[in-house]
């Protein structure tokens, strides 16, 4: 199984490749806000651990082990922000938010956030009837403030 590090360097060798066609160290390193030498320490393990081949100086390519957990983990990712979106957290919030949570979530638990996101969205009154919750107790704590002035 995939280190909380190793997902992340999965999800986004995965995104790279699909945006570019390619990702290579200094991308990675790039992308990821860290020395190309960490992206070449993981980028071994993930050689080791059978989800790309790397050559030194060559590059890498994702196996398809590495390409379906990848897939999954931008999957987890995107889910999760949808998620956080339609309960209204502030969207400056939210990548955050995902970065702080994904890990931690097993995947019965992203299966019923999935459910949770496909009730929401597959009719459009459920969420207003889930904003109109929110709109009213925020109307209500902004009440009790006024209260206590």
């Amino acid at each position: 199984m995939a280190t909380p590090s190793m997902e992340d360097y999965l999800e986004k060798i995965y995104t790279l490749i699909v945006e570019k066609g390619y990702a290579r160290v200094s991308d990675i390193a790039e992308a990821l806000s860290v020395h190309p030498s960490s992206v070449t320490k993981m980028v071994q393990k993930l050689d080791q651990n059978k989800y790309l081949i790397y050559e030194k100086y060559r590059g890498l390519v994702m196996t398809a082990k590495g390409k379906k957990v990848g897939k999954r983990l931008v999957d987890r990712h995107d889910l999760l922000e949808d998620f956080l979106e339609i309960i209204g957290v502030d969207p400056d919030q939210i990548y955050e938010d995902v970065e702080g949570i994904e890990h931690h979530l097993s995947w019965d638990s992203i299966t019923c956030i999935e459910y949770l996101v496909q009730y929401f969205t597959e009719d459009p009154s459920r969420l207003a009837d889930l904003r109109r919750l929110k709109e009213m107790d925020e109307q209500a704590d902004e009440e009790a403030l006024e209260e206590k002035k």
